[in-house]
């Protein structure tokens, strides 16, 4: 059966009269059972077009195209002229064939006639950049992904089509299912089971085992889509230096996502702002709240949202919303958020489009009501648009600074444990004394400089090869003094400090 929250939505527009109505999606089987239904439901006839098969039935399987109509302008005429009466017609990538001027009049006239009989044109298609006039006339309808109980109807009709092949075996009790019907999510329906017959393709058994290659198979598919990224997030808030006011205001809120805390009157967080220094452990602490909450880690990279077609790059970051909604609850990590949204806080030279994306991004912000918390990066404030820092964007907004000596203290001794050594047979505080305005992640590099040296030289780690390997890299607080005061100024009466 149809996805019932997107049938109920399809059934409305038509019931509404709207005459011609878009479905965006890569799942074109989805989408056209719905459109299927909601005809079945209104009692209109259905037609179906394509560029190979032409017009014909849309109901019966079998049925005969109506000859010449592989020519779209053919097709919508032959349909306005033979259908006084109200019908639905469902179109298959139409879209690229409105460029023709004779197609776009066809379709014009088609949706005009709709609008003044009843019925509509249903255009299921995977590119949603149309023109201006077609994007006027026109509804869109965005599926959504299926929830836990289309998730769970899905894999058992796959199975079942399966075991009347051959037969196969379920050992899942009813643990095992949550946690698949979980690790499914933010797939689309032909994903799920694509996934689920990978999954018993082999020896024709669906049992726990399963739950990691499936997660595997997930993870693949996203990347393929290259809207979010899963990344292992091992890293906990103990093998953080300093960072101490951001760990505690987590700490407080790791149980804020509870019913217990709703029912006393708490709102979930949704997300906070790092910004600061490079390599002062932004990152690492998106990887750390992951971690310390037991939640997945998606990261969205802002560039590969950005598309050549027009319409498109709005359409990717809703697509990578949409999907971090279906999948929660996760964190979800902005690394370098500036890079997304660096033309809306200027005069735009993109023709609007960072305008629109950073828009489409605060609404969802504002308004998700999902289980996602979202921990965004950036290194710069002029990049971004005051909007973003507004109070209530986010819960709170971090200035990570350059370490501390009781840090720096802190992230020597991680990363010589880290490297099988003992920090007590070291000079610890000449080292820290000799840091001064490193980052972590330049101590990080003094201690893999020296462990390359001492090995190269037959030796183990000391205090001596640290402070040369200190010494022979300037930090980055040195190369940009000025841009870092600049930073710290801005920060100081407007940030958290997160340590």
């Amino acid at each position: 059966t149809a996805p019932m929250l997107d049938l109920g939505r399809l059934k409305h527009l038509v019931r509404a009269r709207h005459a011609c109505i878009r479905i965006v999606t890569d799942d074109e089987p989805r989408a056209y059972e719905i459109a299927y239904e909601a005809a079945e439901t209104a009692e209109l006839a259905l037609f179906r077009w394509s560029v190979l098969e032409g017009l014909r039935d849309g109901v019966l399987a079998d049925s005969e195209a109506v000859e010449g109509t592989q020519d779209p302008a053919t097709a919508l005429l032959a349909v306005r002229k033979s259908n006084p009466t109200p019908c639905v017609l469902v179109t298959l990538d139409l879209t690229p064939h409105l460029d023709d001027a004779r197609v776009l009049r066809a379709w014009r006239e088609l949706v005009e006639h709709f609008r003044r009989v009843g019925g509509c044109m249903v255009m299921i298609d995977y590119r949603e950049s149309v023109a201006p006039i077609v994007a006027t006339m026109s509804t869109v309808l965005r599926p959504s992904l299926p929830n836990d109980e289309e998730i769970e109807a899905v894999v058992r009709q796959t199975l079942r089509a399966q075991n009347r092949q051959k037969p196969l075996k379920v050992s899942l009790n009813k643990q095992d299912t949550a946690s698949l019907l979980h690790t499914l999510r933010g797939l689309t329906a032909r994903q799920i089971q694509q996934v689920t017959l990978d999954a018993v393709a082999d020896d024709r058994e669906l049992t726990v085992g399963d739950l990691d290659d499936i997660i595997k198979a997930k993870r693949g598919l996203l990347q393929a889509e290259g809207l979010l990224e899963f990344v292992d997030a091992p890293i906990s808030l103990d093998d953080i230096g300093g960072l101490n006011s951001l760990k505690t205001w987590l700490a407080r809120r790791s149980k804020s996502f509870s019913p217990e805390a709703i029912d006393f009157g708490l709102t979930p967080p949704r997300g906070m702002l790092l910004l600061g220094v490079q390599g002062a452990g932004k990152s690492l602490s998106a990887k750390a709240v992951a971690t310390g909450w037991k939640r997945p880690l998606l990261r969205l990279d802002p560039c590969v949202l950005y598309d050549k077609f027009v319409g498109e790059s709005e359409r990717r970051l809703r697509d990578a919303l949409r999907q971090a909604d279906a999948m929660a609850p996760l964190v979800l990590w902005i690394d370098e958020i500036e890079k997304a949204f660096a033309s809306a806080a200027a005069q735009s030279t993109d023709g609007g489009l960072s305008q629109r994306m950073f828009g489409t991004f605060l609404t969802w912000l504002q308004e998700h009501r999902s289980s996602v918390f979202v921990v965004a990066t950036a290194n710069t404030i002029e990049a971004l648009p005051p909007e973003l820092l507004r109070k209530g964007r986010f819960d709170e907004v971090f200035f990570v600074d350059l370490p501390s000596p009781t840090a720096r203290l802190q992230i020597f001794k991680v990363h010589i444990t880290r490297r099988k050594r003992d920090p007590s047979a070291l000079d610890l505080p000449t080292l820290v004394e000799a840091t001064h305005g490193y980052s972590g992640a330049e101590i990080e590099q003094a201690v893999v400089s020296e462990l390359h040296t001492a090995f190269d030289a037959g030796r183990d780690l000391t205090t001596q090869g640290l402070l040369e390997a200190i010494k022979g890299s300037p930090p980055l607080s040195v190369t940009m003094a000025e841009s870092i005061e600049q930073l710290r100024d801005w920060a100081r009466t407007r940030c958290v400090p997160a340590d």
